[in-house]
């Protein structure tokens, strides 16, 4: 259940990798509650060091399916198991950075010698590597100019890089884990955002099941995405 970056996020500088341009991760089809009018710009830029709270550094936490941790991604450690996820055919599909490790090297250096905007990391399951993810600021993001944002929204891209782990209902139980890590250790941050693909119908389920709601369709470069919000509090009633 691959969540990818949008072809714009993916080509632009500052922290976001060179990818080619992608083919839809699930979805095309004319929306309902699709945004319109002008996009929110933008919030201004975070002026302290750390745009997402050091998310490498924030504690494990139980699931129904094991102890989960984000740990940061050092290339020099992680690079060989990254590679071999971006080549299983099923990530290629939406993330298309299959090919030699200089392809992935290239997408996290990117990353990791930008602004500290987006951060990878490596998703730990009781001691095992088993998925991938980005943690970005959604409002100091690109997405920002398809969609109405808020400060401090925060924006999650993720694989999950065996098969075997897929399907099982782990998907929903580790995205429910990250967005509580998200919400309780940035304070400042409301909302965390997702924008699979709409074809992507594991993903989009994926999302409703850990507590995401679809807001809305959005055109995104490579993409036509469903716009999933967690928010920090329930909504009120319709």
């Amino acid at each position: 259940m691959p969540t990818e970056p949008s072809g714009e996020r993916a080509r632009l500088p500052g922290g976001h990798a060179p990818t080619a341009h992608r083919p839809p991760h699930p979805g095309a089809r004319r929306p309902e509650g699709a945004v319109t009018g002008p996009p929110a710009r933008p919030a201004a830029p975070f002026t302290g060091t750390d745009l997402l709270d050091s998310p490498g550094g924030w504690p494990a936490r139980g699931t129904p399916v094991g102890e989960f941790q984000l740990v940061p991604v050092h290339p020099a450690r992680d690079l060989s198991l990254i590679t071999t996820w971006m080549n299983d055919p099923a990530v290629a599909a939406f993330w298309e950075l299959s090919g030699p490790p200089e392809r992935t090297a290239a997408h996290l250096t990117a990353q990791l010698d930008g602004d500290g905007r987006s951060v990878p990391c490596l998703g730990v399951l009781d001691g095992t590597p088993m998925s991938y993810w980005e943690i970005y600021r959604a409002d100091l993001d690109p997405l920002a100019r398809h969609c109405r944002v808020q400060p401090h929204d925060t924006g999650l891209h993720l694989l999950i890089g065996a098969a075997a782990d897929r399907g099982r209902g782990r998907g929903s139980a580790l995205l429910r884990a990250v967005a509580d890590l998200v919400l309780d250790h940035r304070p400042h941050c409301a909302r965390v955002l997702a924008e699979p693909d709409l074809l992507n119908t594991p993903s989009v389920a994926a999302f409703l099941g850990a507590g995401f709601r679809l807001s809305a369709e959005v055109e995104l470069p490579g993409k036509r995405a469903a716009l999933m919000v967690r928010e920090r509090m329930p909504r009120a009633a319709d």
